[in-house]
């Protein structure tokens, strides 16, 4: 109870600090930019708990650690203002309801791959090497439950196409 309550209040905290904006997002530079992209005068990060996935692709099966949004606070500031995350990592967003979901790169600072998951832990559509600090709306263009955001250029290097199963405590 105490460690929920701290982490709220630290959510809380950073949403106020962060502002209404919510981006979801990774550390880094984007591709092709030859001048270091801005950095934000505050950093603030969440870190939540993590959690086991898998991907099964035709390469084979890919094991991550993840950290689940599943509350309002904790989607909204996603990855915003991390400066790296382990290869092997990631963040799985669940929302309440089937629906198309739309993301942003806002206070983002590295590329994202996002895979955008059905209810049954299929892979609807993948969105590779989102561009960090931008503002373009990510579309899953298809109703999905969950988006996994991995380090850009993984999708591409595990080979994740739609259809492919994501194996998850959220899928059984």
């Amino acid at each position: 109870m105490i460690q929920k309550v701290s982490k709220l209040i630290a959510v809380a905290t950073a949403t106020i600090l962060v502002g209404a904006g919510g981006a979801l997002a990774d550390p880094g530079h984007a591709r092709g930019n030859s001048q270091p992209l801005p950095r934000p005068t505050q950093v603030l990060t969440q870190k939540l708990d993590s959690e086991s996935l898998s991907i099964v692709t035709g390469r084979g099966k890919f094991d991550f650690s993840v950290e689940i949004a599943d509350e309002p606070q904790e989607r909204q500031i996603g990855l915003m203002n991390r400066e790296k995350m382990d290869p092997r990592s990631g963040m799985l967003f669940q929302f309440e309801r089937r629906d198309v979901v739309t993301m942003w790169m806002k206070n983002t600072l590295i590329p994202l791959d996002m895979i955008f998951i059905t209810q049954d832990g299929k892979v609807a559509t993948v969105a590779e090497r989102t561009t960090p600090h931008s503002l373009d709306v990510i579309s899953s263009k298809v109703p999905v439950r969950y988006v996994l955001e991995l380090n850009g250029g993984m999708a591409a290097f595990i080979g994740i196409k739609p259809g492919d199963d994501i194996e998850h405590r959220f899928f059984k």
